[in-house]
């Protein structure tokens, strides 16, 4: 913490502005070593936060590097509550690099991934669920998941935490205070008391997990795969509906051999859309492990797409589609009905009652809009659009609120059992301490590394 760190912090390759970041104790004497202004000698002669024009000088032999603005940011009214200088060069390669390795050269160290945010945590500014809403807020893939980040960086989710733990403290103190002073002229705690509060707790914890599979798919998109065997058009529908030629698309059975992952925006819902190899036996040993990796995928996914070829009959690979899918959440397309059809479509809907079926001839692009708005059906409609508050989006969160619940049931069915106050005082104080991690005021440095490593380094 005592080092001043640097990193570069737009992405590296060509563009308008590059910027180069410095927080620390030195950052502002490093800038002064390096920057060259004919308005000031000195970065502090001028106005804090705002953009002063001058150049970054090699001061080894005065070489002008590049034509810049700077800017100063005094502590602790900063990203990182440290002093901060940041350098706005010429987008590109160069010279951002040649500008970072002068301030490094001058008394600075590159930061490690997430360092800035980490530092804002350790210093205060941001609490442990908001700086991981940083890194959400850069990853987001439509609108509603920038926004649910963006309320998490303001503290919705830590606000909602802390309320829950204050109800915890609050019955700790209760049962301490029945523990300690058993004597003296206070009022005891019932039993019933704590039930009710406990319950309340309970409650809340419950209502943040109903939240926690839809947060996850606004984070990370819906994850969804296309199935079928080979030739049904899985190929040519992935690229119906990203509007591009991404995947190869032939006539030949096997062309797809590996998997192929996009993104896609429906209206405001993100799917990680996944196009796979076609589902057969074969002794090509690369398209066997492409049709391996096709089903270990169908085990992750959100959401199956299987696509069915409407001018053939139903073979063995369908069947073990017909078998995968039935359990699933999935959408049955019956493809190529421009073509003389060979296909009972009230079979296949005898075989799966409960799925949507659509015919579609993909090549000529009948059937995709009705595909997106049954996708769109099965996000409002199926429970996926959250109306809460706050939304849990984060995997870790998740597993903490599940230990959380699994403590404050364990006290609870203490009290119902009178078991003593002392029994009772440690699942509480777990519940507390486990809700405490999300927010980072119970959590150990090894959970704080593997977090922020996740982090680019500029942030």
């Amino acid at each position: 913490m005592s080092d001043t760190i640097a990193a570069i912090s737009t992405a590296i390759g060509e563009a308008g502005i590059g910027i180069v970041r410095m927080s620390g104790k030195k950052s502002i004497h490093i800038a002064n070593r390096l920057f060259k202004s004919k308005r000031i000698e000195n970065l502090r002669d001028g106005e804090n936060r705002k953009l002063i024009y001058g150049h970054i000088i090699d001061p080894k032999n005065n070489e002008i590097i590049d034509e810049v603005l700077i800017a100063y940011m005094q502590e602790p009214y900063t990203y990182t509550r440290e002093n901060m200088v940041e350098i706005y060069c010429h987008g590109g390669i160069i010279s951002v690099k040649k500008i970072l390795e002068l301030v490094l050269e001058n008394g600075s160290r590159l930061a490690e991934p997430g360092e800035f945010t980490k530092r804002a945590f350790l210093n205060g500014r941001l609490d442990l669920a908001q700086s991981e809403a940083v890194i959400d807020m850069i990853r987001a893939k439509t609108d509603r998941s920038f926004q649910v980040s963006l309320d998490q960086l303001e503290g919705s989710l830590s606000n909602k935490v802390r309320k829950i733990r204050d109800l915890l403290l609050e019955i700790i103190a209760h049962i301490e205070v029945s523990i300690d002073f058993p004597d003296e002229d206070v009022e005891e705690v019932t039993y019933e008391e704590l039930e009710e509060k406990a319950r309340l707790v309970n409650r809340e914890i419950d209502r943040l997990l109903e939240t926690s599979d839809r947060g996850k798919i606004l984070r990370d998109g819906l994850s969804t795969v296309i199935l079928g065997k080979p030739n049904v058009g899985k190929s040519s529908l992935l690229n119906a509906i990203l509007r591009e030629n991404r995947a190869i698309v032939t006539n030949i059975p096997g062309t797809t051999r590996d998997i192929i992952e996009e993104y896609v925006n429906i209206d405001g819902i993100p799917l990680k859309i996944v196009d796979t190899a076609g589902i057969r036996a074969t002794d090509d040993l690369v398209e066997k492990i492409g049709v391996d990796r096709a089903r270990e995928m169908v085990d992750k996914a959100d959401l199956i797409i299987a696509v069915f070829d409407a001018s053939d009959n139903l073979t063995d690979e369908d069947f073990q589609i017909i078998d995968i899918i039935k359990e699933r959440k999935s959408i049955v397309l019956l493809n190529k009905t421009d073509l003389p059809s060979e296909y009972d479509e009230d079979y296949l809907k005898r075989l799966l009652p409960d799925k949507e079926i659509i015919v579609t001839s993909i090549i000529s692009g009948v059937g995709i809009g009705r595909l997106e708005q049954a996708i769109k059906d099965m996000f409002y409609r199926g429970n996926l659009e959250i109306e809460s508050d706050v939304i849990v989006t984060n995997l870790r969160h998740k597993n903490q609120l599940i230990k959380a619940k699994k403590n404050i049931e364990d006290g609870l069915n203490g009290i119902i059992s009178n078991v003593p106050l002392d029994c009772i005082e440690v699942d509480i104080k777990n519940c507390w301490e486990n809700l405490g991690e999300i927010s980072g005021d119970t959590v150990g440095e090894d959970i704080l590394d593997k977090i922020f490593s996740e982090f680019c380094i500029g942030k």
